[in-house]
């Protein structure tokens, strides 16, 4: 029986299918996949449950490949996310039957991975969401792959269709995607991804236009860098002041999406990405437009980090269930308030300490800081990047993702690493920040650099047969990391790496089946031009130099660059402007080519940099 003959049960229709936008966000979008209801799946019950601990499951790993390979079986994984409701319905259903146990034994080589645990994973078969349930050859190759939840009785007659004919599932067939681009977005490309970024936006409930509601981050940060553009600043209200209906108004911090077409039907888990983008863009917001209710929902989030997900060495665990018991809904348990719900138990805290999610939250509450000034957010986020360096530094030049995952690195953990340690450089002005980042900025382009385009997403255990690819979210992330540590270091190399991401970016704006449009148009601007650069000149010790820093590092703006010079530490690490020796401390502002008089008070510094960085928005 040939793939395109094969008979597979339930087999594909045109879906609508739950995609992670960019780390952890939900995207509802149309794929040939197989989305099992609940109803359809408990109607085919097997033997009574008899509930057992589960399947005897193996671990992602070169003996279980080769494992398969001696045995001539496939391999199934189960990619699950411990703070997932239906992974939960889906282990007490479908895996606790002797049934399907006795199946995986015998047909597969049966693997579990936690998605937060192999980031890399996770980013390969995010359009599957969770759980995805993945059938692979024991070389690797994908054949069958299922989303979402599936009962005991589908499921069983889905591992007997697959042990009978492990080959490949037919798909449409369709011509290879370049893998590399210009290192610009053409014109063309521009307007079509400015078409789609206005396309869609949900003019009346904010959002995208799809029935998955959450704050989609890349669009509202272009809307705020391009408030002078008509429309931007009303579709970045709209979205910021609906998403507020996410936050917990009673523990803080922000649940992951809404579904059903508006925002009140929350899906309950708390996850360390999405509290760390929704804290750093309150933030902005309200650095941008100035509306206190942006500052309390920052602080709302913040207070929940805090509170609930930092570990007693001041670093920060990954996330919260959403379910009080496994596997049944919480909506009338996070209706109650704090008392109530704390008598009837609290939802399983995941206290694995990732170098991604550290290192997410750090530059988080050090955008707070900029925001507010609040010294404890500050404090808190060195202590975490500390904890990092000590306990997640790696070979290499390279962070581990974990305690025990030195052998397999992914590029997030040293990615949002840089991009932390770039945040705490304007926040600190301590040069070793800026040497943490360029460290891990060179490291990444000597482990991670994809020939063609792009960086790859992790590199796959040895023995493991699977390539390594490059992610969308991940190499947005990389060209305006890449971009500003070039501005701040000078070292061709950066500017190099971020090019050779951007081609990547390109290649996939070319294929015109973009999700993350605005994230593409936020690294294609920041690569044509210079970030405002705010430099103060004065003794560190000079308590009106560090006024006029205060003003420089509160200013507005996502893309600057600012910097102390206190001339007794040498010269800046990227020395592209040559300041006048004062008597005094004075502020200076460089955008679009030409510079500011000096500024020796702050209230005058905060004028220039104001009229300077507007007359740049308005070109």
């Amino acid at each position: 029986m040939t793939g395109s003959q094969r008979r597979i049960p339930f087999r594909c229709s045109d879906v609508s299918l739950v995609h992670f936008r960019g780390p952890g966000l939900p995207v509802s979008i149309k794929k040939q996949v197989c989305v099992l209801t609940l109803l359809i799946a408990s109607a085919v019950p097997l033997e009574a449950a008899e509930h057992t601990s589960g399947p005897d499951w193996n671990d992602w790993s070169a003996a279980s490949f080769a494992r398969a390979k001696a045995e001539k079986k496939p391999v199934f994984l189960y990619l699950e996310a411990v703070w997932c409701h239906w992974c939960h319905v889906m282990q007490d259903k479908t895996f606790s039957q002797p049934g399907v146990q006795k199946q995986l034994a015998e047909q597969f080589v049966a693997i579990k991975v936690d998605h937060d645990a192999d980031p890399g994973l996770a980013n390969r078969y995010r359009d599957y969401g969770w759980p995805a349930l993945i059938f692979l050859s024991p070389d690797g190759q994908d054949l069958v792959k299922r989303a979402g939840f599936i009962g005991p009785g589908p499921f069983s007659a889905l591992l007997t269709a697959v042990a009978e004919d492990p080959t490949p599932e037919a798909r449409s067939a369709a011509a290879p995607a370049p893998k590399a681009g210009p290192s610009r977005l053409a014109d063309s490309g521009r307007a079509y991804l400015l078409r789609r970024h206005e396309q869609s936006f949900d003019p009346d409930l904010g959002g995208l236009r799809i029935a998955q509601k959450f704050m989609d981050r890349d669009g509202v940060e272009y809307s705020l860098q391009n408030l002078a553009v008509p429309g931007e600043r009303a579709k970045a209200i709209k979205t910021l002041d609906a998403a507020l209906a996410l936050i917990d108004p009673v523990w803080g911090g922000v649940y992951q999406y809404s579904t059903g077409g508006n925002w009140q039907n929350p899906h309950f888990e708390k996850i360390m990405r999405v509290q760390a983008g929704y804290l750093r863009l309150y933030a902005l917001a309200y650095r941008q437009l100035g509306d206190p209710k942006y500052l309390q929902a920052a602080r709302d989030i913040q207070r929940y980090l805090i509170g609930f997900l930092r570990s007693p060495e001041g670093s920060f665990y990954v996330s919260q269930d959403a379910d009080l018991n496994p596997g049944e809904k919480s909506a009338a348990y996070f209706a109650l308030d704090d008392a109530a719900r704390r008598k009837l138990g609290m939802p399983r805290v995941d206290r694995h300490q990732y170098a991604d999610a550290n290192a997410l939250a750090v530059e988080a509450l050090v955008t707070l800081y900029f925001a507010s000034g609040d010294e404890q957010s500050l404090a808190h986020a060195l202590r975490a990047a500390n904890w990092l360096l000590n306990n997640r530094r790696g070979s290499g030049g390279l962070m581990r993702h974990s305690k025990t995952s030195e052998a397999a690195p992914h590029l997030s953990d040293s990615l949002f690493t840089a991009r932390a340690a770039l945040s705490l450089y304007a926040a600190t002005a301590q040069r070793e920040w800026l040497q943490l980042a360029d460290e891990l900025g060179a490291a990444i382009g000597k482990t991670f650099r994809d020939d063609e385009a792009g960086f790859v997403t992790e590199i796959m255990p040895t023995g493991v047969p699977l390539q390594p690819r490059p992610h969308l979210a991940e190499n947005i992330a990389a060209a305006r990391l890449f971009n500003l540590l070039f501005h701040y270091s000078g070292k061709a190399a950066h500017r190099d790496s971020a090019l050779h991401a951007m081609r990547f970016l390109a290649a996939v704006a070319a294929q015109k089946q973009v999700f993350e449009e605005a994230g593409i148009l936020l690294a294609d601007t920041e690569l044509r031009t210079d970030p405002v650069h705010l430099t103060v000149v004065g003794a560190k010790d000079d308590e009106n130099a560090g006024a006029l820093f205060q003003v420089a590092r509160s200013s507005e703006g996502s893309y600057r660059r600012v910097e102390w010079l206190d001339r007794r530490e040498g010269d800046l690490p990227h020395a592209d402007v040559t300041y006048p020796d004062f008597k005094r401390p004075a502020g200076f502002v460089c955008t679009a080519g030409r510079c500011s008089r000096p500024s020796y008070e702050p209230e005058d510094y905060a004028r220039q940099i104001d009229r300077l960085t507007q007359a740049a928005m308005d070109r």
